[in-house]
């Protein structure tokens, strides 16, 4: 089923027309959908979290469980090698899973305590990882940190912490050169940047959108930049920080990602179903 909408942007950063864009629904019947990526394999890997599932979405083949007993997986990422991380708000750990479906830990602990939640992740073309650690409704009540991180994992899998701030992080992304991390707050409805290096350290941190409508969630880059932010709806902000637009959404977002072979189509996953754009500009290849 598709829907077409109307939206208007505050200004002309499209060479095409972003009016008259159709909303699809790529499959339903889901319990809460989290963590789209699309596979270079062609197909879509997203959670279904209370249902307790890692799903696989073939377009125009449907949809299909990958994994059962997921341990709570939220949010999914790839590598350049094709591997598929994912973050396990259940057993609080981040894994990492090859071709063969061998599951790696990558982290589990920081100075011996268990994370919170790890809840979204990235991975830089060069392997350096960055992942969200809040905390969301019983979650906080097994909580072994004093405090919400943001964490890096290095390419010889050293952990260290980019932030500890005192709202809650969410969503995570990177600029489509490497060299900036986005981090959205749910809590303080705003999105911090950090400049890395080439090492894959942080630093300068800094405010970059503030007074985000609704509850700032996942999040994704296309390739000149702009910010996809799962909130109210679908906003849409330049790397200044500027609202684009904003795409309304029958079910309230929580996250989204560029797929399809030709990277142009946005694929959000919200409430209890999964839905495409096509879309006039490509996304940002994170790995």
């Amino acid at each position: 089923m598709k829907w077409t909408f109307l939206f208007l942007l505050s200004g002309s950063v499209f060479a095409q027309d972003f009016s008259n864009i159709q909303i699809e629904r790529a499959a339903a019947g889901l319990a809460f959908t989290e963590g789209p990526v699309w596979s270079r394999e062609n197909y879509l890997i997203f959670s279904d979290i209370p249902n307790d599932k890692l799903m696989k979405l073939i377009p125009g083949e449907g949809k299909a469980a990958v994994r059962e007993n997921s341990n709570g997986a939220t949010g999914n990422t790839f590598d350049a090698q094709g591997r598929l991380y994912t973050c396990e708000s259940r057993t609080r750990r981040v894994v990492r899973q090859d071709k063969k479906g061998r599951v790696e830990i990558l982290a589990e602990r920081w100075e011996g305590k268990r994370f919170n939640a790890p809840n979204d992740i990235v991975v830089r073309h060069d392997g350096e990882i960055y992942f969200t650690d809040p905390a969301f409704g019983y979650q906080q009540d097994t909580r072994e940190l004093d405090f919400y991180g943001v964490f890096h994992i290095g390419r010889k899998g050293e952990l260290a912490i980019v932030a500890k701030p005192k709202g809650r992080p969410n969503g995570i992304a990177l600029s489509p050169n490497g060299r900036i991390l986005y981090v959205t707050n749910s809590d303080e409805h705003n999105i911090r940047a950090y400049d890395l290096d080439k090492n894959g350290e942080p630093s300068n941190e800094r405010i970059v959108i503030a007074g985000i409508e609704g509850v700032p969630d996942g999040m994704r880059v296309d390739e000149k930049g702009n910010l996809y932010v799962a909130a109210s709806g679908i906003a849409i902000y330049t790397p200044e920080g500027k609202l684009l637009a904003n795409l309304p959404m029958g079910e309230t977002p929580s996250n989204c990602a560029f797929g399809d072979p030709d990277f142009q189509a946005l694929y959000i996953t919200a409430r209890r179903s999964v839905y495409r754009i096509r879309m006039p500009i490509k996304g940002s290849v994170q790995y």
